[in-house]
């Protein structure tokens, strides 16, 4: 008789399934449950989100941004704006002879020749108006001019179409309403043709010793803001306030002496900070070749922007 321990099951008959036998679950969990039923796999744990980086005790701080207060290649230093009297005494005694260097003998000369400088060098219309005025030597004369006649005068100026339309319409005026004579009121000088707020303040200044304002053109704007005198860009606004710093009877030769500066040491491109005399109380100094942005000059009707040399 053979040993049971060694014999091995009877092979199913031929076409019939093989049923394996499944083994006896020892789990608490598959208590109460059908045999046939699926087994249900619980989810894997999460594991927790470790940081690569240690962390350390200390938190991260942003480090300060140093303000070098740079404008352009060279540093420039943050000191305060000068007193404007002491500003005024300095500038007095560096140019003592400043003066308006438009050549004239009466206020319609001045005036004529004002509106000549837009876009203009001083030194370039003093060649211009002595011929100008010796072809028409009266306003009756230059309002009958025929407009062709003066542009050939004045062309080397730049912008001679409006010019010549400006001065001729000018003298017009004064012919008709004012006996020819320029008024010497502020709000009468604006109306006439060619003469915005900064020609009459030249005219009032220097033909009939009124200050009743400051000529603003682009050499007083860059340097009242190089100065840290303002902060404003506009020429109305940088007037007001030169005129609310300084006393009224300095105003006309305040601009002299701030366009004599910006003409000979305070470019506009280059300044010379190393020979400026402003350099120990001048917030810019040093700037080289970084300007701050310049004040436009004041577009006076029919002209260019008002600037000039």
């Amino acid at each position: 008789m053979p040993n049971d321990r060694h014999s091995r099951p009877p092979r199913p008959a031929r076409g019939a399934k093989a049923v394996r036998s499944q083994p006896r679950s020892t789990s608490r969990a598959s208590a109460g449950r059908p045999a046939d039923a699926p087994a249900v796999r619980k989810p894997a744990p999460r594991r927790p989100i470790v940081s690569k980086k240690p962390v350390t005790g200390k938190p991260a701080t942003a480090k300060p941004v140093e303000r070098t207060g740079r404008v352009g290649p060279k540093r420039q230093r943050s000191l305060r704006a000068p007193s404007p009297a002491a500003l005024y005494e300095r500038l007095s005694a560096l140019y003592p002879d400043a003066h308006c260097e438009l050549d004239f003998t009466t206020p319609f000369q001045l005036a004529v020749a004002t509106i000549l400088s837009a876009q203009c060098t001083d030194k370039r219309v003093n060649m211009v108006t002595p011929v100008l005025f010796a072809r028409y030597p009266t306003v009756e004369s230059l309002a009958r001019a025929r407009q062709e006649d003066v542009e050939e005068i004045i062309k080397s100026t730049g912008f001679f179409r409006n010019k010549a339309k400006s001065i001729i319409a000018m003298a017009g005026a004064l012919a008709d309403s004012h006996g020819g004579e320029v008024p010497s009121v502020m709000d009468t000088l604006v109306t006439l043709p060619g003469i915005g707020r900064k020609t009459a303040n030249v005219i009032l200044g220097n033909a009939f010793n009124l200050n009743e304002g400051v000529v603003v053109d682009t050499h007083v704007g860059r340097l009242a803001t190089r100065l840290g005198l303002t902060s404003e860009t506009d020429p109305v606004k940088v007037e007001q306030g030169l005129m609310r710093l300084f006393r009224r009877e300095r105003w006309t030769m305040l601009a002299h002496l701030l366009i004599f500066h910006g003409r000979r040491v305070c470019d506009a491109k280059k300044p010379r900070c190393a020979d400026c005399a402003l350099a120990d109380i001048c917030p810019s100094a040093g700037i080289g070749n970084g300007p701050p942005k310049a004040v436009k000059g004041h577009r006076e009707p029919g002209t260019g922007n008002g600037r000039s040399r």
